[in-house]
């Protein structure tokens, strides 16, 4: 990730950012951290993925756009161009069929 001093903008390419294995067929690879709270992460779920368990927004709220293929939140699914809004204290089970790319971001 890189800021440039004079303006501090941030930037990254989050294909040549590290990525974290969160469960089986899911990475994500983070691509902004705020100083005190915020940060935006790309999701990669690959066809079949399923995220174990119950994705509870305990902290923070999260907002979801589906950058490409199918996502699935355990009751519906979403196409590419879709932005999801999940408010705190919501909860859904993250997964694609068909594989996915999301970015997330979590505003606090």
């Amino acid at each position: 990730m890189s800021e440039r001093q004079e303006d501090k903008i941030a930037f990254a390419n989050w294909q040549s950012q590290p990525t974290e294995k969160i469960f089986p067929g899911i990475k994500a690879t983070s691509v902004w951290q705020g100083k005190t709270k915020g940060k935006a992460v790309v999701v990669a779920i690959e066809p079949g993925g399923k995220w174990q368990g119950v994705d509870v927004h305990e902290t923070s709220s999260e907002e979801v756009f589906v950058v490409s293929g199918v996502f699935n939140d355990g009751e519906r699914n979403y196409e590419a161009g879709t932005f999801i809004h999940y408010p705190l204290g919501s909860s859904h089970v993250p997964q694609s069929d068909t594989g996915c790319v999301l970015f997330v971001f979590y505003p606090s």
